[in-house]
C-alpha cells in the first residue's frame, strides 16, 4: 500500500504545481489568535463576561463569609449553646455549604458556556469579514490555524482586525 502512495502523491504534487504554474494564484494567511486578541469584539466581550463573573464571585465570597461567620459563632459560643441550638446551627451551616458548592458548580458550567457561545460568535464573525475580504481582495486561497509559517506580506490578520474594528463602530 505504501508503494503505490508515494507515486500517485508524487503525480498529485507535480500536477498540482503545473496548475499553479499556469494561472496566477492569490494566497493569504491570517492570525485567528491575533485577529481575536486584538479585535474590539473581543475585548467588549471580554469585558462583559467579566462584570458577570465579578457579580457572582462577590456573590458567592459574601456567602462563604457568612459560613465562615456561623462556624465561628459555634466555636466561639457552643459551650453555652443548648444541645438542640448546638445541633440547628450546625445543620445551617452543612446546608449553606451545600448551597455554596452547588453555585460555584453552577457558576463555573455557566461560565464555560458563555466563554463557549461568546467564541463562537466571535467565530462567525471573524469567518464573515475573512470571506469579505477574500471577494473584495480577489483571494483565492486564505489559511490559517495549524500554519507553521507565513511571509509577512500574504498575511491579511491586519485587515480582518480592521475590518472588524470597523464593524464594532457600527453599532
Amino acid at each position: 500500500m505504501k508503494t503505490l502512495a508515494v507515486p500517485l502523491l508524487s503525480l498529485f504534487l507535480a500536477l498540482f504545481q503545473q496548475t499553479l504554474d499556469a494561472a496566477d494564484y492569490r494566497i493569504a494567511v491570517v492570525d485567528p489568535n491575533r485577529v481575536v486578541e486584538q479585535s474590539p469584539q473581543y475585548e467588549a466581550a471580554r469585558d462583559a463576561l467579566q462584570r458577570e463573573v465579578e457579580e457572582r464571585e462577590r456573590d458567592l465570597r459574601d456567602q462563604q463569609e457568612q459560613i465562615t461567620a456561623l462556624q465561628r459563632q459555634l466555636e466561639r459560643d457552643g459551650s453555652l449553646m443548648s444541645e438542640n441550638e448546638i445541633q440547628r446551627l450546625q445543620n445551617d451551616i452543612r446546608s449553606r455549604t451545600r448551597k455554596v458548592k452547588y453555585a460555584k458548580d453552577e457558576f463555573q458550567d455557566d461560565f464555560a458556556l458563555r466563554q463557549s457561545e461568546l467564541r463562537t460568535k466571535l467565530g462567525r464573525q471573524v469567518q464573515e469579514v475573512v470571506v469579505e475580504l477574500a471577494k473584495e481582495q480577489k483571494i483565492d486561497l486564505i489559511l490559517s490555524e495549524g500554519l507553521v509559517y507565513a511571509n509577512p506580506r500574504i498575511d491579511i490578520s491586519d485587515l480582518v482586525i480592521e475590518r472588524l474594528k470597523q464593524e464594532f463602530d457600527k453599532k
